[in-house]
């Protein structure tokens, strides 16, 4: 049996789909990333299946939907109990190691015995890593640049002065990459927290240069004739979107250099998008295209010649993904599926539509398919509820005739018939995310 794959995960944090050349951006941004798509594959429609940090990061390492975990808001452990990408990949003989930000360890009030935003992560709470270089919630250790995270021994390592904060993590992921003696194939994980906003400043941190490096930006459509914060964050995002870029740049280089990049396969992709509060009192918590849809580009072994798969994909999909690189069939508990089995062309059984837990601005649920986005709401539960028996119509729109989703056809004339058929489609996929059946209320009535 020929050796498996190391296996490379870059995860952004709050990156739109659209900030990268290859999926539209007017402005230079990630000549890097444009490289490695035109020699893999680059998703076309790839979507977040909870947009809010900490509960998509538990469903990329357990496959599972953030609700069946415990973990459908921000500030909830990941259960020990439950079994990781790391585990099972670590148990067919990989060696496993996270870098950044990892949000999955902390419950309880803020300076409690369970809270581990400002200090180290304890090994029971790091889901199965054996190398450790991480913050449980990065954006409360570190500004752009300014920091530190914690080692495997809890140690404290901080940011050199002067360097930014995508440059340090990098170098963090070139030194275990230099350094590593194992003949084991490896599992690396990496969590920027870039481009999301520094919370405690209010505002997104670029590199030093963003501001007039990107002055003349173009705003994406969803946000023109809009409030928000787009008009002064854009800049520094999208210089955060080009730091990304060149890192993974260096990250590949590396690879090259060390002989490894024909035997890694490389994801990059991010947890969720931002709206810039056009949409929700906060950046995300939506299930508008600007919270939910993000890049997704693979490189690397099974993923080459440059395809573009415009078939809908979920971030749910990537743990099988990954496991199957590794020549592990999918665990019977994982609610997504391989894409390798979209690479040879469209498959008629593949899932015609995402699904969508959405927490933080409501409890809520949704759809998106090739042409319509449905989304319910529940009348009688806040952003922190786990789920509802009861939900109501919230938002539909048709996306081949309003793209960027200005008009919404709830309660409208003309629509009550594609809106029974969504509805029927989301409680089916409600149920089969391990949740009660509910009852969806119709605006038409």
């Amino acid at each position: 049996m020929s050796r498996p794959p190391n296996l490379l995960v870059l995860l952004s944090d709050q990156q739109r789909w659209d900030t990268l050349n290859c999926y539209g951006q007017p402005v230079e941004t990630s000549p890097n990333l444009d490289r490695l798509a035109k020699a893999g594959v680059r998703f076309e429609h790839a979507f977040s299946c909870q947009p809010v940090c900490g509960p998509v990061r538990a469903c990329l390492q357990t496959g599972k939907y953030a609700t069946e975990v415990g973990c459908h808001v921000n500030n909830r452990r990941l259960p020990a109990s439950e079994t990781t990408l790391a585990h099972r990949l670590a148990a067919a003989g990989y060696e496993t190691a996270y870098i950044g930000k990892w949000h999955l360890a902390s419950c309880g009030p803020r300076g409690g015995p369970d809270d581990f935003q400002q200090r180290a992560v304890p090994p029971d709470r790091r889901g199965g890593y054996d190398y450790w270089l991480a913050a449980d919630v990065l954006e409360h250790t570190s500004h752009g640049y300014d920091g530190h995270m914690f080692d495997a021994q809890g140690r404290q390592r901080d940011f050199p002065p002067g360097q930014f904060r995508v440059d340090v993590e990098t170098d963090w992921v070139l030194e275990y990459l230099r350094s590593r003696t194992s003949d084991k194939p490896f599992f690396l994980f990496v969590s920027y927290l870039e481009p999301h906003q520094q919370n405690d400043h209010g505002h997104v941190e670029g590199p030093t240069d963003s501001k007039e490096r990107f002055a003349d930006f173009m705003p994406p459509s969803d946000l023109i004739d809009t409030d928000g914060e787009w008009r002064q964050e854009y800049p520094d995002y999208l210089g955060c979107v080009h730091s990304l870029d060149r890192n993974v740049g260096r990250i590949f280089d590396e690879l090259t250099r060390l002989g490894l990049a024909s035997e890694t396969l490389l994801l990059y992709t991010s947890d969720h998008g931002c709206h810039f509060r056009t949409r929700t009192r906060t950046h995300k918590h939506s299930c508008h295209e600007s919270s939910i849809r993000v890049p997704l580009i693979a490189h690397g072994p099974g993923f080459e010649g440059g395809k573009v798969v415009s078939q809908l994909v979920s971030l749910i999909d990537l743990p099988p993904t990954l496991l199957a690189a590794a020549g592990i069939e999918t665990p019977a508990e994982m609610r997504g599926r391989p894409v390798q089995q979209l690479l040879v062309g469209p498959r008629e059984d593949w899932p015609g539509e995402v699904f969508v837990q959405v927490s933080g601005s409501q409890c809520g649920r949704a759809l998106r398919t090739s042409r319509w986005k449905y989304s319910a709401r529940a009348p009688d539960k806040s952003g922190g509820d786990p789920c509802s028996e009861v939900y109501v119509d919230d938002l539909l729109y048709d996306l081949q005739a309003d793209p960027h989703e200005r008009n919404n056809l709830v309660g409208q004339p003309g629509y009550e018939k594609i809106a029974r058929s969504l509805r029927d489609r989301l409680r089916k996929r409600i149920v089969q995310a391990g949740e009660r059946e509910p009852v969806i209320r119709s605006a038409w009535a």
